[in-house]
């Protein structure tokens, strides 16, 4: 099943990859991540659907992108701050001594592995059941959001694909709107508003 905003997200990503200078990669990232942990984190994004690909699941847990993050969002509260930075750590690790071969790598398997399938139910973070279709969104989230703070935080001038950006803001309004914030979230995109310091929808 192929989702052209996801494999969108995924090459957009992957570019960015390739733009990074060799200096940049010890740079801060984002929080206690350098460039390369950042980066090591978002391409968790493509490695995750290679592997919950063989993951199948039995039940549907999750119905839509939107209830995805508003499930994991208990989850990862209890998963505990400094465990989700080495988990971004041990992922730049293993991006190895050629980061760009090995994103352009796993971005080559998963498009192919995902030319393989239909909509399977597969089982993810937290042995949630929920459909690839319904998931891909919510990586096509992660590869934006992250690939903006890798453009940041490089200072490269570059900008992600419109659908991409579009599909991303979308549905973190949406998110916002389930967990009782879709006021505050419109009143901020309509300049009535500012959003308070820490606000986040994930």
């Amino acid at each position: 099943m192929i989702d052209p905003t996801f494999v969108s997200a995924a090459e957009a990503f992957a570019k960015l990859a390739r733009r990074i200078s060799p200096a940049d990669w010890e740079k801060p990232g984002l929080g206690e991540w350098d460039v390369r942990a950042l980066v090591g984190h978002a391409s968790r994004s493509l490695i995750t659907v290679s592997a919950y690909l063989r993951t199948p699941a039995d039940r549907e847990d999750v119905s839509s992108p939107v209830a995805y993050y508003t499930q994991i969002r208990e989850y990862l509260s209890t998963s505990g701050a400094a465990e989700v930075v080495e988990r971004g750590r041990k992922a730049g690790r293993d991006l190895g001594p050629d980061p760009v071969a090995t994103i352009d790598g796993l971005l080559s398997t998963v498009l192919a592995e995902l030319t393989e399938v239909d909509d399977p139910l597969i089982a993810v973070i937290g042995g949630l059941g929920i459909r690839l279709s319904n998931y891909l969104p919510t990586r096509t989230f992660e590869l934006a959001v992250h690939g903006l703070d890798i453009i940041r935080a490089t200072g490269m001038s570059a900008t992600l694909p419109s659908e991409v950006v579009e599909e991303a803001t979308v549905l973190a309004a949406r998110v916002g709107v389930a967990l009782g914030d879709g006021e505050q979230v419109l009143l901020s995109l309509t300049g009535r508003t500012e959003l308070p310091p820490g606000f986040s929808v994930v």
